[in-house]
């Protein structure tokens, strides 16, 4: 009989690791988060293994082969206002801390992209250092979530790293359209689905709660937010309004670089405000400010909760627990579960392919900060301060991101 290998979910939120990795086989014994609707949500879904715990400080594991989770993004997200000094952002040193004290087999990490350059790479150290002393070899990388089959333009960061063994980054499953980057994949891949394909079959949203399936209902517009969204085309954004539809917070972020000081050819553009879906390609990158920011691509209405969530790749059956902005929450802030998914697969095929231990020592065996060509100067830096601190392994310029 194969053996069933074991994980403890850390800052788990609403399940997405825990789901993607129950469906590839694995078997989640522990979960813990420190916000009770997450924890509410896990539990109604997944299992009565979640527990409410400040994950800050180390906490007793069961015995687990793998440790999974992606700490609280808001001190460094690029969606919102970036806080070096957040005291949220110690949480990757928590993380790190509870794998070097467990020594699982291996680990999954998962971050947003401005991980990669928060602090000038600080928080890639804090991961990086002691996961690597303590004999880890890991691949860190930047990937698109559309390239594994998620219906959205999603960049975030992932670590795979294993304890004196080589783990097998995963390769992608799909091709995409819409961002700088998602055609690299070989073109032999099947397309990932559009906004409209993921879309497809849900009934008439409501215009009140719950819903059918569960958060399938909205506020409608009115006032100048109908007007916005009557004008608005999809792919458009507040930039394409006239100046008279702007609304007043977007005019004080287009502006706010002017306020500063800033030079005028380094100012860049305004913020896109709010923005209707295209229908033909994936979705922007769902956050928990995505009811209020996007709209749907041909009503006149925000995205509802369900919408976010199917386009995060939760099940209709899903339920979301909390009040609609911690449902929204709880929806932007998790790993996709078809991605968890896809993570988990190769992960339980490196684990079935004995002899998983190793004497190798620890090492950095890739580190792919873009999925585009080109990189920011902190990026570059922070790029060159990694390599040269830990790499023991030849890495080009650009390594390929399906090799």
């Amino acid at each position: 009989m194969p053996r069933t290998f074991k994980v403890a979910d850390l800052f788990c939120g609403a399940g997405g690791l825990s789901l993607g990795f129950r469906q590839a086989g694995f078997e989640t014994v522990i979960a813990a988060d420190l916000h009770d609707a997450a924890v509410e949500t896990y539990r109604a879904n997944l299992g009565r293994h979640a527990i409410n715990h400040d994950l800050s400080h180390l906490i007793s594991l069961p015995e687990a082969d793998v440790i999974v989770g992606g700490p609280p993004c808001q001190g460094f997200s690029s969606a919102g206002m970036r806080k070096p000094g957040d005291a949220r952002n110690t949480l990757v040193s928590a993380f790190a801390s509870h794998v070097v004290h467990y020594r699982p087999l291996a680990f999954v990490f998962e971050n947003v992209e401005g991980f990669l350059t928060t602090d000038s790479g600080s928080y890639v150290f804090d991961l990086l250092e002691p996961v690597i002393r303590a004999g880890y070899r890991l691949h860190v990388r930047k990937i698109n979530a559309a390239n594994y089959g998620i219906p959205q333009h999603r960049k975030r960061v992932l670590a795979i790293g294993g304890l004196g063994w080589d783990p097998t980054f995963p390769e992608p499953t799909h091709t995409a359209f819409g961002a700088p980057g998602a055609r690299r994949p070989a073109k032999h891949l099947p397309d990932t689905e559009t906004l409209e394909e993921a879309l497809r079959n849900l009934p008439t949203a409501a215009t009140e709660p719950p819903g059918v399936p569960q958060g399938h209902y909205y506020k409608p517009l009115g006032g100048l937010d109908l007007k916005r969204a009557m004008a608005l085309k999809p792919g458009d954004t507040m930039r394409d309004l006239p100046e008279d539809l702007h609304h007043d917070s977007y005019r004080r972020r287009a502006f706010r670089r002017v306020m500063d000081g800033t030079p005028t050819e380094r100012r860049g553009g305004a913020p896109a405000g709010v923005r209707r879906l295209r229908p033909d390609e994936p979705s922007k990158a769902i956050t928990a400010g995505a009811r209020s920011e996007f709209l749907h691509p041909y009503e006149h209405r925000p995205l509802t909760i369900r919408e976010c969530a199917r386009l995060q790749t939760f099940p209709d059956e899903f339920h979301f627990r909390g009040t609609p902005s911690d449902q929204g929450q709880l929806i932007g802030n998790a790993v996709p579960p078809r991605l968890a998914h896809v993570i988990a697969a190769q992960l339980l095929v490196d684990l079935d392919s004995p002899p998983v231990l190793g004497e190798k020592p620890g090492d950095l065996l890739s580190f792919v900060p873009s999925v585009a060509d080109g990189y920011s100067p902190v990026l570059r830096e922070v790029t060159e301060r990694v390599l040269g601190t830990f790499s023991r392994q030849p890495q080009p310029e650009q390594e390929p991101l399906w090799h």
